[in-house]
């Protein structure tokens, strides 16, 4: 457990003390240092972003009734996910532009 300052513009939330955020994590690992293993819980996190971002953009259902054309799907998807991560480094600009999720990029 470890607390932080939150980062410019963040709202408190109930749970933050003295402006601090508190994050914590548990694990079952029997040893390792806390930096690695908190660097290995992050990147589970994008992980998981990446997915959630895959299912927003069609991986959520196979709408094809044959192997090789929901083969195709997903290979459809999977290109538009490269192209929204190279948009997002390339073409956005600005901290907040970056991480915006699929369904905000088709409102915009």
């Amino acid at each position: 457990m470890r607390a932080e300052r939150p980062h410019p513009g963040a709202r408190l939330r109930i749970t933050d003390s003295d402006g601090n955020r508190l994050t914590a994590f548990a694990t079952n690992t029997p040893r390792g240092q806390l930096a690695d293993l908190e660097l290995r819980h992050r990147r589970r996190a994008r992980a998981e972003d990446r997915i959630r971002a895959a299912k927003d953009t069609g991986l959520a259902n196979l709408p094809l009734h044959g192997f090789a054309a929901n083969q195709i799907w997903i290979e459809l998807v999977m290109l538009g996910l490269d192209l929204i991560a190279w948009a997002q480094m390339l073409a956005l600009t600005g901290h907040d532009a970056r991480r915006w999720e699929p369904k905000r990029l088709r409102l915009r």
